[in-house]
């Protein structure tokens, strides 16, 4: 039974972004059943005891194109509406998806 319950949360593919005091894990990952889902996870370092902390949202492929939609909505009046500065963060040496050049993709949210 370990080994089924285990195959809920198998995990496909990931993309970890690094942004500053912030890194976002993408995770593909299937159910029991084979069905894909997204797991969304923001880790920031605590100041005060160097703790991670984590929020995650999961979200189900029924919802990929309302969620890029709302988010590109979102993201589309702040840059109409503020000056956004994109700024640049030197890459982890450990980070071998920045060497890789996978970085250098330009972001996509249509699914």
């Amino acid at each position: 039974m370990g080994d089924f319950e285990n195959k809920e949360r198998e995990e496909v593919f990931s993309k970890k972004v690094r942004a500053g005091k912030r890194t976002y894990f993408f995770d593909v990952k299937a159910t029991r059943s084979n069905d894909y889902y997204v797991t969304i996870t923001e880790s920031k370092k605590r100041f005060e005891d160097g703790q991670f902390i984590k929020h995650k949202i999961f979200l189900y492929k029924e919802d990929f194109e309302k969620f890029a939609e709302g988010l590109t909505d979102v993201v589309d009046y702040i840059k109409a509406n503020q000056e956004v500065v994109e700024k640049r963060y030197e890459p982890n040496q450990e980070d071998s998806a920045y060497e890789s050049n996978e970085y250098a993709q330009k972001d996509d949210f249509s699914f």
